[in-house]
C-alpha cells in the first residue's frame, strides 16, 4: 500500500437539516510532506475529542480502491482525496488483511493499527445525505484509525510496510461488522 493523498482539513461551520455543525471532515489534499503527531497530524483540525483524534485515532486513512464504490452510489458528486475525512489515502487498503495491533512502518513514522471508523452524522453532512451511514456501515470499508507509535513525516509515495503482525487478533472489518 503506497500513500496516493495527504489530506489536511480547517475548521469549519455548517448548517444541516437546520442544524449547525462545527466540524473538521472538509478535507484537502496537499503536496507534503505531513507530521504525525502522537495525537492527530500537524496542520489538521480536530474537532470532536471524544470521536477523532487522540492516542488511539491519531491518524485515519481510507482505500482509494473503495472511491469507485461510493462513485458508483453517488455519480452526481465530486470525490476527491480527503472526502471520507481521511489524513492518507492508501492506494489499496483492505480491512479484512489489517489487523488491531498490526504495526507499520511509513516514511519516518511507525504506526499501530488500532480500531475502524465508525460512521458519524459528519459523513451525511460530508455527502448531503444521511442514508450514506447506513450504508457506509452496510460494507466493510471502514478505514482504519492508527495509533502514532514513533512520530515523523510521511509524504505522497510512502509505502505502508507491515513489520510486525498482530497474533490472536480480529481484523478492522471483524471489528467494524461487530459494532453494527
Amino acid at each position: 500500500m503506497k500513500v496516493v493523498s495527504l489530506n489536511i482539513g480547517s475548521k469549519q461551520e455548517v448548517f444541516w437539516k437546520g442544524k449547525a455543525y462545527t466540524t473538521g471532515i472538509f478535507k484537502k489534499s496537499v503536496s507534503g510532506p505531513v507530521f504525525l503527531d502522537k495525537e492527530d497530524v500537524e496542520g489538521d483540525a480536530v474537532i470532536d475529542r471524544k470521536h477523532h483524534g487522540g492516542i488511539e485515532q491519531a491518524v485515519y486513512a481510507y482505500g482509494e480502491n473503495h472511491y469507485q464504490y461510493w462513485k458508483d452510489l453517488y455519480p452526481a458528486l465530486e470525490l476527491n482525496y480527503g472526502f471520507f475525512g481521511e489524513n492518507l489515502t492508501l492506494s489499496s487498503l483492505d480491512e479484512t488483511t489489517v489487523h488491531v495491533g498490526d504495526i507499520y512502518l511509513l516514511g519516518e513514522t511507525i504506526l499501530e493499527a488500532t480500531k475502524p471508523r465508525q460512521p458519524c452524522v459528519k459523513l451525511g453532512i460530508r455527502f448531503q445525505d444521511a442514508k450514506v451511514i447506513k450504508q457506509f456501515w452496510n460494507t466493510s470499508k471502514s478505514g482504519v484509525y492508527f495509533k502514532i507509535v514513533q512520530t515523523g513525516k510521511v509524504a505522497i509515495e510512502d509505502e505502508l510496510k507491515l513489520v510486525e503482525k498482530a497474533l490472536n487478533s480480529p481484523s478492522i472489518a471483524e471489528v467494524f461488522n461487530s459494532k453494527k
